[in-house]
């Protein structure tokens, strides 16, 4: 698989000890399903030949959680053992707490997933699966999320953690640009019948804008938000299309939401100031 990126923002290399062997790679695993979540499993085992693994999840299903991080609350973390912990938090409570509190220090690379559903197009802004990968990168570490675009039971991980680890592979030696995480969604098909990978930008997701209201036993009302998914809107080159069309999407996230092709045209409006 050829690299996609050059060598700009390069991961730390792992350090040398005296007599010429080499420190472990350090890789830092979490996700917004759960700590117990089957993709999160497959994620590790398939990446711990290339190091030592951490993991350090929420304790329960975090999905939409987005970038929220716990300001108001202590967070407890349940040490399941050496190097596994379950963090009453966001994904971005788990990111942050493992880098600074835990392993108290930057892991060479962090890897977030496999998430059991897509995030592609608009849901990345929801996305806790994301949100933890863009944690790691505001923290210095070069980060990818992992998802598989199926919310069937039973889903087969295998696939998506295979490319994920040839990802890590090349990302650990050639490194990402600066302030970029990789957002990497992984058809539901098998592992024959994909048909490779794509660099990618963000689609398009149709929804429609149902709220499900009802009543409690008291009469009060309570509302469900869950618009149906209607799709996406067709344009090449899209994570979504490629998705579609039964390849894996890669798609480089930038930590800079500036619009600078809306500046000029926002700098005529001539807004007074007083």
């Amino acid at each position: 698989m050829p690299c996609p990126y050059g060598n700009t923002g390069k991961a730390r290399l792992p350090a040398h000890r005296p007599g010429g062997t080499f420190l472990a790679v350090l890789i830092l695993v979490s996700n917004d399903d759960g700590i117990r979540a089957a993709g999160l499993q497959a994620l590790e085992t398939a990446l711990k030949p290339l190091g030592d693994v951490w993991v350090v999840a929420p304790d329960r299903e975090q999905s939409a959680a987005s970038h929220s991080l716990s300001l108001y609350r202590p967070l407890r973390v349940e040490q399941i053992d050496d190097r596994h912990f379950a963090v009453d938090g966001t994904p971005t409570d788990a990111v942050n707490l493992a880098i600074n509190g835990i392993i108290k220090q930057r892991p060479d690379l962090v890897v977030s997933g496999i998430n059991h559903g897509a995030n592609l197009g608009d849901d990345i802004t929801y996305s806790g699966t994301v949100s933890a990968a863009m944690e790691g990168t505001l923290l210095g570490a070069p980060s990818i999320a992992m998802s598989l675009a199926t919310k069937e039971p039973g889903a087969d991980f295998s696939a998506a953690a295979a490319f994920a680890a040839r990802l890590a592979r090349r990302v650990l030696a050639g490194g990402m640009p600066r302030d970029t995480l990789l957002n990497v969604n992984v058809p539901a098909i098998a592992a024959a019948e994909l048909r490779g990978y794509l660099i990618t930008r963000q689609g398009k997701r149709r929804y429609g804008d149902a709220i499900i209201e009802h009543l409690d036993p008291r009469g009060r009302k309570y509302y469900w938000i869950g618009g149906d998914d209607l799709g996406f809107v067709p344009a090449e080159g899209t994570d979504c299309t490629a998705v579609a069309g039964g390849y894996i999407s890669v798609t480089p996230l930038h930590l800079d939401l500036t619009n600078y092709a809306s500046i000029a045209q926002l700098n005529e409006l001539g807004v007074e100031w007083l």
